[in-house]
């Protein structure tokens, strides 16, 4: 089995890189770079490869990303992995979130009545769902909360903000910049997707102090510690 895992920036990589166990046999981490400029390193696990790649930030750069790199290998699954802020008190900082449905929050357009989604406006879709029997498997093993992954193009940074998608999502886990643009080109390529979010801050007014980003890429690593085991079961299983 062979997974894409894609994340904003190297630190975020190196943090899933430093959580993988590899196979006793199976050579070091050797970034190397695609076409584009982005760059990959592969870690060979029992019953699994995986690819950790470094896309940039926001959901265009992160399809972009994850395009290129699907156009040249083959894979099972692709992963968006990275930090983000968790709406509390459901997903308080170091915690993780395992997306059950990836959703773009912001993608669409303002109305006299309110916001209206892209597939309100008849323009695709605005939800990407993973395979459910995944989640709850990568949720249960890591102590994750799953609920949705709320997408967004700029960070919420205020109370009113935090509201409005509060209210607009009730059950939203997290938000982060590039689960969508992830999951639009899995699903261009007919992969299933899963996206992993650990938080380093709360949904609200932006407070730089209070962020906690050496304990969130801690709690990526260890999450990615024991993923690996659930993505060769996942697969065997066959619930795609």
């Amino acid at each position: 089995m062979r997974a894409l895992v894609v994340t904003a920036v190297a630190a975020e990589a190196d943090s899933v890189v430093a959580g993988l166990t590899p196979h006793p046999d199976a050579p070091g981490p050797e970034p190397r770079t695609l076409p584009g400029g982005y760059s990959i390193t592969r870690r060979d696990l029992a019953g699994i490869a995986l690819d950790v790649l470094v896309a940039g930030v926001g959901p265009a750069a992160a399809a972009a990303g994850t395009a290129t790199a699907l156009a040249l290998a083959g894979y099972d699954l692709v992963v968006s992995a990275g930090i983000g802020g968790g709406f509390a008190p459901a997903a308080p900082p170091g915690s993780l979130v395992v997306a059950d449905a990836i959703v773009a929050a912001d993608l669409g357009a303002e109305t006299p009545e309110g916001f209206v989604d892209v597939a309100g406006l008849g323009f695709g879709h605005a939800v990407h769902l993973p395979p459910a029997g995944l989640a709850a498997l990568a949720a249960e093993a890591t102590g994750a909360l799953l609920a949705p992954v709320l997408t967004v193009s700029t960070v919420t940074g205020s109370a009113a903000r935090a509201a409005e998608l509060t209210a607009r999502h009730p059950q939203a886990g997290a938000e982060a910049m590039e689960g969508f643009g992830v999951a639009e080109a899995a699903a261009a390529h007919g992969l299933p997707v899963l996206e992993v979010r650990a938080v380093s801050n709360a949904v609200g007014p932006r407070d730089r102090d209070a962020w906690r980003i050496g304990e969130a890429l801690a709690a990526l690593g260890g999450g990615f510690r024991v993923l690996g085991p659930v993505f060769v079961h996942w697969g065997e299983r066959h619930d795609r």
